[in-house]
């Protein structure tokens, strides 16, 4: 790896207003907000529309489509149509 090719590699905290939901990890994201952390120290701050809190496939609230229904509904509508 060459050097000065890279991002800096940096803690980041990705916080969902939405579910008010916020959390630490490494990245090479960067931001012009801030915010302080649990730790004390003050970290940059990247705002997200969706996280695993707000999500509805993680959040157990995701609507499925009745695919067998639909079959069924076709079937009768061109049954003994041959």
């Amino acid at each position: 790896m060459q050097r000065d090719k890279q991002p800096p590699y940096q803690p980041v905290v990705f916080r969902d207003k939405a579910a008010g939901f916020a959390f630490l990890t490494r990245s090479t994201a960067t931001s012009g907000e801030t915010i302080d952390w649990d730790d004390g120290n003050t970290y940059p701050v990247i705002d997200v529309e969706i996280s695993a809190e707000s999500h509805p496939f993680y959040t157990g609230k995701a609507r499925t489509v009745d695919a067998e229904g639909r079959i069924a509904r076709f079937e009768r509508r061109y049954e003994g149509k041959e």
